[in-house]
């Protein structure tokens, strides 16, 4: 089986029905055709691990980057810092994602997608930082969802469900400023978290 930019998908399909991890493996790491396929297959055969997902993360080709990206949710060992700085938008917003999916975020996980979501020139990639920082859940990232409250509708739609975990009268005040937003989607999505609020408690 030849292993260079020619792989085809059907013929990695062939190695993965066939249980042939060994070739999965030197596809994944030779081919850069049939390499996305490949850390699939050896992903569900259970024989994918940190030292193939982390290699992958390094491919000149984005969707060889890409697919490790999502792939990464299930590794949590896997550093993505540099996959949050990659030239491709695409590769920052699934890396951002990925985080959010995690059980887990490091500090420094929580710094670069707060910088991400403040700063980034691209919404979907400061979108995608907001609503991981949401789903983290850490107060650090707080502050930079309610900056996200400020920026155009697709990122304040997500800010507003990202700040569902947090419970401050900034929140309350961002929530409250939300439901008279001039985009009927943020409105909504103010209206349905102020209304999941539990009632005050009767002395």
């Amino acid at each position: 089986m030849t292993t260079d930019r020619s792989v085809d998908a059907a013929a990695v399909l062939r190695a993965e029905a066939s249980g042939d991890v060994d070739t999965l493996v030197t596809v994944a790491r030779t081919s850069t055709g049939g390499a996305v396929t490949a850390l699939g297959a050896l992903h569900r055969l259970g024989s994918l691990d940190d030292e193939l997902v982390s290699g992958a993360l390094a491919s000149r080709d984005r969707r060889v980057r890409l697919r490790a990206v999502e792939l990464s949710v299930d590794y949590p060992s896997i550093d993505l810092l540099d996959a949050l700085r990659d030239a491709d938008d695409l590769v920052v917003e699934t890396a951002a994602w990925a985080l959010g999916e995690r059980d887990h975020a490091r500090t420094a996980d929580v710094d670069a997608l707060i910088e991400i979501a403040t700063t980034h020139e691209v919404s979907i990639c400061r979108e995608a930082a907001v609503a991981a920082l949401g789903a983290i859940g850490n107060p650090r990232g707080l502050p930079a969802i309610l900056a996200g409250m400020n920026d155009r509708a697709t990122v304040r739609r997500r800010a507003v469900l990202a700040l569902s975990p947090f419970d401050t009268p900034e929140v309350t005040a961002a929530l409250q400023a939300a439901l008279t937003d001039r985009d009927r989607q943020v409105r909504q999505a103010a209206e349905d978290l102020v209304a999941a609020e539990p009632p005050p408690t009767v002395a």
